[in-house]
């Protein structure tokens, strides 16, 4: 169930019960929130990001084809520390949290399944603290650009340089050499 297109799952069992609409700098959710809805992309692309001494801290993107979700709060039904804000125009599918834990519990497969979603959502952020750890801007760009080239398509420079925790001129001039 690992490799299972969740988008043709989700679709292919009525999960989806509405689609959003949002505009370029819209917000999906802020802070202080609960997350009651799980979201995938099919357009566009967004950003999660906190207020860390009254600056933007870009955590993680989704672009099209990506489940975005505040993770934390979806998890534990506590208010989020999340934004997610749409960087360009997208288009949301939606599926509520309690028709997802009904789908999971329908079948074994499908629990597994979202067992190794959220292995994964682990492992990436595991990787995203490595890459907070590493001191010089060169490895962490190396690093994200091989883990995520497609990240370098989708998504503005200046919100890659704020998620490397570089300025946008020292990720031009990583860019080029």
């Amino acid at each position: 169930m690992k490799t299972a297109d969740p988008y043709r799952l989700f679709e292919t069992h009525n999960l989806f019960k509405k689609e959003l609409h949002l505009d370029r700098n819209e917000y999906l959710s802020t802070s202080g929130s609960i997350a009651t809805d799980i979201y995938f992309i099919k357009e566009g692309s967004l950003k999660v990001y906190v207020i860390n001494n009254g600056e933007e801290q870009i955590i993680r993107f989704g672009y099209q084809n990506n489940i975005i979700v505040s993770l934390d709060s979806f998890l534990s039904g506590k208010p989020s520390d999340f934004f997610i804000q749409a960087i360009k125009k997208s288009t949301i599918q939606v599926v509520a949290k309690e028709d997802l834990i009904a789908f999971f519990n329908s079948e074994p497969a499908y629990l597994k399944w979202w067992i190794a979603i959220l292995e994964d959502l682990v492992l990436q952020q595991i990787e995203r603290e490595k890459d907070l750890l590493i001191a010089l801007p060169i490895e962490r760009y190396e690093r994200v650009l091989k883990r995520s080239p497609q990240l370098f398509q989708e998504i503005p420079n200046k919100h890659i340089a704020n998620y490397l925790r570089m300025t946008p001129e020292t990720l031009s001039r990583l860019k080029k050499s």
